[in-house]
Order: C-alpha cells, then structure tokens, then sequence
C-alpha cells in the first residue's frame, strides 16, 4: 500500500483551518523553555499545528475510551480504562524531542484531570559496557542496540495498570545509562513515548512496540537538512562541554572544531544516515500523523492517514 493512497496531504493552511478555537495553553517563554536548544519553534506554530492536533488526539481519545467501555459492557463487567499511549519518532535531531514536551504541556493544561507522562526509549539502550561486549558500540541507536523485551514488558505493564513502574535512566552529558538510576512511571492516564525507534521492528515475530500505541506522530525532514541540525546540534553540545570534564564531548570540545566536526560528519554518515535510511523512514507509514519540516524546522505539510 503506498503513502500515497494511505495519507490526506495537506498543506499548512489547511490542516490550522480545521481547528481555529483553540488558545495557545503556554507562553512563549515556557515554549523556548520546553524546545530543544537546536530547535525552533513559535507560538504560532503551537496555534497552527499543535492546536489542531491536540484536538485530534482528543478525538481518538473519545473513540478509545468509548471502544474501551463497550468492550467492558460485552464482556459484562467493569474494565478499568488502560492508559492511551501516544508515540513520536523520527530521526535523530529533527525535534522530535520538542514534539513530545510541547504535547505533553498542552494535553496535560488542555485535560487537567489527567495525567500525562513523557518517557524516551534511550533509557532502553543497552549500556556502554554491553554494547562493548557485544561489539556493537558502532551500532548505537540501531534496531540491536536496544533491549526491546525490556521496553515491551513496560508498555505491556503500562497497558495492564501496573503501579510505581521504573525504567533505566540515560544521560546524554555521559552518553550511556546511569548505573542504579531509574526514571519513575506512575499510573499515567496519557503516556507519551519518544524515540527513533517507537515505531520499528518486532522484538519477536508476534508484537511491535507500535501494537501499544493509540496514537502516533512522525517527524519528518529531507536527510540534508537533518545532517545540518545534527551538526548544529553536535556544535552546540560542545561549547556546553568545553569545562566539564566528565562530559562525553570534553575532548572533542577542546580538541581541534574541525577534527570534531568531520567526526560528526563520519557518525551522521556511518550510523545515523544509515539507520535512518534502512530502519527509522520505513516505518514512516505507520504513523497518524506525519509532520513534515522545511528549512529553520518549518512545518509546511502534514499528511493525515486515512485508514
């Protein structure tokens, strides 16, 4: 089935005229607050885009919560309400990151009685030392880098309102998981899920992450653009490390920019672009809702799925 048959393309115009009623839930300063520090976004998106789609979010929450108590009523008893989970992926450095903290603020300030959680799968990465052994360090952030039965288990724990819930906690100023620091989950009623691999490959041959998911975004650039976020990003990370020496970027930061720099031109074309291009766009059809960037991430086009 192609993208073609599968989406409603529509432009920026169109998709902002569905839902005009809506107030902007923030400030800007909490917006610039919330935002990746490469990123950029306004008010004016949160009232073009992200207003629209709280209010289809909310739509496919109706329609969950309906399907939800009449599967109770068939069954003729009370079921409680599993948690609606929403997933956002994308590649690395496009703002998917931005994404999910923006829509976490406005569901929790648009449903006030709700609670509204936010996880990334980079807590699911194995660590450095795994990795290591297993002689993938090379391969970090592809399909095999992450424990996915660990990550299944939680949704699937989530799903079945399991209490008090801990995941791995990962640092991006050490690039690897906190030994004996954990993330706490606790009884969401939205989970937002983020992550370039929320949407791809089975752990077994039976369940996808994607199977818990009620909801999902995709975030969505050219690969050119993309390569230069990251590497505004990458440059960025490094004026923050130059004085930590506990920093994974320390060295590179005072070493030589440039030999830096064409490290992080070899990562993006060795790793990132490679698992973009064979892991993270093919998964691109799965989503809701695909969010498409232009230059100075612009949201010019959002393609709605039909079915």
């Amino acid at each position: 089935m192609s993208e073609k048959t599968n989406y409603y393309h529509l432009t920026r115009d169109e998709w902002q005229s569905f839902y005009r009623n809506g107030i902007a839930p923030l400030t800007d300063t909490e917006l610039q607050q919330i935002k990746s520090f490469n990123d950029r976004i306004s008010l004016q998106d949160v009232q073009d885009i992200y207003i629209p789609l709280t209010h289809l979010i909310h739509i496919y929450m109706k329609e969950y919560e309906s399907l939800h108590l009449s599967k109770g009523m068939f069954m003729q008893e009370f079921v409680p309400p599993a948690p609606f989970i929403i997933g956002v992926a994308g590649s690395v450095a496009v703002g998917k990151s931005t994404t999910s903290r923006l829509l976490q603020m406005m569901l929790s300030r648009t449903f006030k009685r709700r609670n509204v959680q936010l996880i990334t799968t980079d807590g699911f990465l194995y660590p450095t030392a795994e990795l290591e052994k297993r002689g993938i360090l090379d391969k970090k952030g592809f399909p095999e880098s992450y424990d996915m039965e660990l990550l299944l288990d939680f949704l699937n724990a989530v799903k079945n309102g399991k209490d008090n819930l801990q995941i791995p906690k990962y640092s991006h100023e050490i690039y690897d998981i906190i030994p004996g620091e954990f993330e706490e989950i606790t009884q969401p009623d939205i989970l937002i899920v983020e992550g370039i691999n929320v949407l791809q490959l089975p752990a077994n041959q039976q369940i996808y992450v994607s199977d818990f998911f009620d909801f999902s975004v995709f975030v969505d650039a050219e690969p050119e653009l993309i390569e230069s976020w990251y590497l505004e990003r990458f440059e960025a990370l490094l004026d923050l490390a130059k004085d930590d020496k506990t920093n994974y970027y320390y060295e590179y930061a005072n070493g030589s920019r440039e030999e830096a720099l064409q490290f992080a031109r070899q990562v993006w074309k060795d790793v990132n672009l490679q698992n973009l291009t064979e892991f993270i766009l093919p998964t691109k059809n799965r989503a809701d809702v695909v969010l498409h960037k232009t230059v100075n991430h612009m949201i010019d086009e959002i393609s709605l799925r039909k079915f």
